[in-house]
C-alpha cells in the first residue's frame, strides 16, 4: 500500500516552489545549492518526500526568507489530512501565469490603472463575479 502525501507536506513544498519561482530559481539550482538533484527538488515540491528540519532550514536559508515562511496557510488540521484541496490562492500562486501576472500587476504604479486591470480580469473571469468584489471590497487598499 502506496502512503499518500501529507497535507502538511505539500503545502510546504507548495511554499518552497512559489518560493522558488519568484526568485527565478530552476529546480537545477536549488539542488545544487542543497547538494541534491533537480528530481529530489521536485520530490519536495509535490510533497511526495517529506523535507527534514535542518533541510528545510537550509532551504530558507537559500530562498532568503524565514523558516515560518513555508507554514504560512498551512491547512488546519483534519481527520484525513492527505485529502486536503490546495486553495485557489495556492494554485494561483504555483502556476507560471499566477506568478508572472502578480509581478507584472505589482508594477503597475498608477492605483487607478490597477483597479482598472483587476476590472477587466473580473469581467473576463467564469467565477462568480460578485463573490469576487465582495473579496476586494473587504480588504486592504490596492498599495504598490
Amino acid at each position: 500500500m502506496k502512503k499518500s502525501p501529507n497535507a502538511t507536506d505539500i503545502h510546504v513544498g507548495s511554499r518552497i516552489r512559489l518560493r522558488r519561482v519568484m526568485l527565478g530559481l530552476s529546480q537545477e539550482k536549488l539542488g545544487d545549492g542543497l547538494g541534491i538533484t533537480f528530481q529530489q527538488v521536485q520530490k519536495y515540491e509535490k510533497g511526495t518526500n517529506r523535507v527534514g528540519a535542518s533541510r528545510l532550514q537550509h532551504i530558507s536559508e537559500l530562498l532568503d526568507v524565514h523558516i515560518s515562511y513555508f507554514f504560512e496557510g498551512t491547512p488546519e488540521a483534519t481527520e484525513d489530512r492527505a485529502l486536503a484541496v490546495p486553495s485557489m490562492l495556492s494554485q494561483f500562486f504555483n502556476s507560471k501565469e499566477g506568478i508572472s501576472l502578480a509581478k507584472a500587476f505589482c508594477g503597475i504604479e498608477d492605483s487607478r490603472v490597477r483597479r482598472r486591470v483587476l476590472e477587466l480580469v473580473q469581467s473576463l473571469s467564469t467565477s462568480n463575479t460578485s463573490e469576487i468584489q465582495k473579496t476586494t471590497e473587504t480588504s486592504a487598499p490596492l498599495a504598490h
